[in-house]
């Protein structure tokens, strides 16, 4: 993948004493560089979606820490066991959840929100309700949980 020297002179490649400098080669080969990449992008192509992983789990309950408090008053999204949802204390219907948070998201300085869910609530409930905070332009989403849940080292508090 160097430059090569082409030599000067047309006699069956010996040199004189005239023509004996070579100049170096203006042209690079890109051939095996092409080679290289074409390789790669197979590698890749085949290796991404081997990546993801589709292994059902049932997620344990964990012992967290809660999150610094902050100035403005925090924006909290709850659901209950019956399916209702609660913005702030207010019942709201889930049609008209996004529009009501897109015209709260334009009044506030923080994208942060607080998630609130029952626990019998299914799995793919909440990460609706999440898709659609994250649509109406809150990215920050934080779950709220209980304290004292299990621990990963084994230890109580």
């Amino acid at each position: 993948m160097g430059a090569g020297v082409i030599s000067k002179g047309g006699k069956g490649g010996r040199r004189t004493r005239r023509s004996g400098r070579s100049q170096p080669m203006a042209e690079i080969n890109v051939t095996p560089f092409v080679d290289v990449m074409l390789v790669l992008l197979i590698i890749f192509m085949v290796s991404a979606p081997l990546l993801t992983v589709g292994v059902p789990v049932e997620l344990p309950q964990t012992a967290a820490q809660s999150l610094p408090t902050e100035q403005e008053e925090p924006l909290s999204i709850t659901l209950t066991a019956d399916g209702r949802v609660l913005l702030m204390s207010n019942e709201t219907e889930s049609e008209d959840l996004i529009g009501q948070l897109r015209a709260i998201a334009a009044e506030r300085s923080s994208n942060k929100i607080f998630l609130r869910a029952d626990g019998s609530i299914p799995y793919e409930r909440v990460v609706q309700v999440m898709g659609a905070l994250n649509r109406a332009g809150f990215a920050n989403i934080g779950l709220v949980t209980d304290t004292g849940g299990p621990r990963l080292d084994g230890q109580g508090e």
